[in-house]
């Protein structure tokens, strides 16, 4: 049974930031969607956590009635955390759906190519996204390791240097390779098709009936709010219903 005052847990695995950097600004988003949602004073907390150990224990709290997360984060614990989307993030510069490029040295061939191979990637903590989510159509073989990086430049000095390493990274990151000095050597092996950028969802089913309606249409009206300012501050535009790829519709 959620108790009269919700949470909200923000969960950030992989993005630059500590928990004391965000927590002043998750706090106000928390009081902006109360209070667009019709919600009483005071109803609905929240806080950030850019861990994903710690951002699953903050999410196993009884009050934690609504998750922030990427959706790397989503489709890894989707299913154990009975997380159900409520709606999709528009994030600025990005919108709603982005695509993940793997990266490897000019010259590497198809998926068989990689065996033996290390792939670094801030998704790196969510093996099951990279493998089937992000290169869903492009299997890697299954010695493949997968391991989490906030390092990306390193592991793309590696990669041109000709080391047995391919890296993942996401739209923003991808977009930045031609301005690298080695860009040269690196190449584009695949990309994914668009995937949703972040979801707010319903944990376990703490939010019901009324409360869980009046949020989503709350955030669903936030970015014609006055105070956009609290958008804007997470690098928000807004937020839309969700458009999850239909084999990824509750989790993995």
């Amino acid at each position: 049974m959620l108790t009269s005052v919700a949470t909200l847990v923000f969960c950030a695995p992989g993005y630059p930031g500590g928990a004391g950097d965000a927590q002043p600004f998750v706090e106000k988003f928390a009081t902006a969607a109360a209070t667009i949602s019709g919600w009483p004073a005071g109803s609905l907390t929240a806080v950030y956590d850019p861990t994903e150990q710690g951002g699953l224990a903050k999410l196993a709290s009884p009050d934690a009635a609504l998750a922030f997360v990427p959706y790397v984060f989503f489709f890894q614990h989707g299913a154990e955390l009975h997380l159900t989307p409520l709606v999709q993030a528009d994030v600025t510069g990005i919108g709603t759906q982005e695509h993940w490029t793997l990266v490897a040295k000019v010259g590497t061939a198809g998926p068989a190519s990689l065996s033996g191979y290390t792939l670094l990637s801030g998704a790196g903590y969510a093996p099951d996204f990279v493998r089937h989510a992000a290169l869903e159509g492009w299997p890697l073989p299954p010695d493949v390791r997968i391991q989490s990086t906030g390092q990306l430049l390193g592991a793309l000095r590696r990669i041109a240097a000709g080391e047995p390493v391919v890296t993942l990274l996401d739209q923003t990151q991808a977009a930045a390779l031609p301005t690298l000095p080695f860009s040269a050597q690196l190449k584009a092996l695949t990309r994914s098709p668009p995937l949703p950028v972040a979801i707010v969802a319903v944990v376990n089913g703490r939010l019901q009936g009324t409360r869980a309606q009046s949020m989503r249409a709350g955030l669903l009206k936030m970015q014609h709010a006055s105070d956009t300012d609290v958008l804007a501050q997470l690098h928000l535009h807004g937020f839309v219903l969700p458009q999850l790829p239909a084999a990824h519709a509750v989790g993995p």
